[in-house]
């Protein structure tokens, strides 16, 4: 990261600095009778997410790996709030899962009022997808790409609605190389690979807000807070003694990424508010190489054709 830090401005730094400790935004708007789509939620930021949504009306949508675990939140949300709940089983490693399940949230459902992309992964070596692809890179933006895609038309005709990517400060690390996508070419690291899907992640969100600008649809991405969560769970051992001895002392409750998310989802100040990336509840500048709309045509390009979708 310190090789970035020469494009940074000192008032983008203070911002930074700024949001990471200030006080968080809260909304009461109701959600009765919305449909919300919410992707990775059996834990952490996901689940938080899903009960703020609940405990305000909407109705649940989950897409999870796990079965077992998607009953259990399902059966919880239930007895909490009397919420209407369902769920779809995707692996996010598997874009034809994710193109099934968008597939099945279109048949059954006419409106969807929000879409949170929240499923991610962080992996401290290099591994690849069944179809190639690279898992982080695949799970952590072209999955939630491919599944945004997918449902776009279905959210332009339940106007006005709203899509969230929950992305983060990670994308900061940089990582993205559009010629080695695949890390065929260089050492991988943890780090840079999160770092890389998260920064094409949001290059991306500048273009669907560009393609859905007019249609009463709004995109943003933000950075969930440090906050405890399941990920990078399927890290070894050593990985996860320092995560829950050493590194989860620091980090706060998900709690507040579920009130923020609901936030982002609701707030009436924010019903024109596109392309923008939020730390939390506040608008906060994304690293400068975030921001390279040249690059982001590119990324945009690419996404679309190892998705399938060109």
């Amino acid at each position: 990261m310190l090789k970035y830090l020469k494009d940074y401005r000192w008032a983008d730094m203070r911002q930074i600095s700024w949001n990471n400790r200030a006080e968080q935004k809260r909304s009461n708007v109701s959600m009765a009778g919305k449909l919300c789509v919410v992707t990775g939620c059996t834990s952490g930021v996901g689940w938080e997410a899903a009960k703020a949504l609940a405990a305000h009306g909407a109705k649940i949508v989950m897409i999870n790996r796990n079965m077992e675990k998607s009953e259990r939140a399902c059966e919880a949300l239930r007895a909490a709030f009397g919420a209407e709940c369902g769920y779809l089983l995707a692996d996010f490693a598997d874009l034809s899962q994710v193109r099934r399940a968008a597939d099945t949230l279109v048949q059954r459902h006419e409106r969807i009022d929000l879409l949170v992309n929240n499923v991610g992964m962080h992996s401290t070596t290099l591994t690849r997808t069944g179809d190639g692809l690279e898992t982080v890179f695949c799970v952590n933006h072209l999955a939630s790409f491919a599944l945004t895609w997918l449902l776009m038309d279905t959210m332009r005709r339940s106007a006005p609605s709203r899509i969230i990517q929950v992305n983060s400060q990670g994308h900061r690390f940089g990582g993205l190389r559009l010629d080695d996508l695949a890390w065929e070419k260089r050492y991988y690291t943890g780090l840079r690979g999160y770092g890389a899907a998260k920064t094409a992640q949001l290059l991306t969100v500048w273009h669907f807000a560009q393609l859905l600008q007019g249609s009463g649809v709004t995109i943003n991405a933000m950075h969930p807070g440090a906050v405890k969560s399941n990920i990078g769970n399927n890290n070894g051992h050593l990985y996860r003694w320092f995560k829950d001895t050493v590194t989860s002392r620091t980090l706060g409750d998900p709690v507040v990424s579920g009130q923020a998310i609901h936030y982002l989802a609701t707030a009436p100040e924010l019903e024109q508010t596109s392309g923008q990336y939020f730390n939390l509840t506040h608008p906060e500048k994304p690293a400068p190489h975030a921001l390279d709309r040249e690059v982001g045509q590119r990324v945009w390009e690419e996404s679309l054709r190892l998705t399938g979708l060109a």
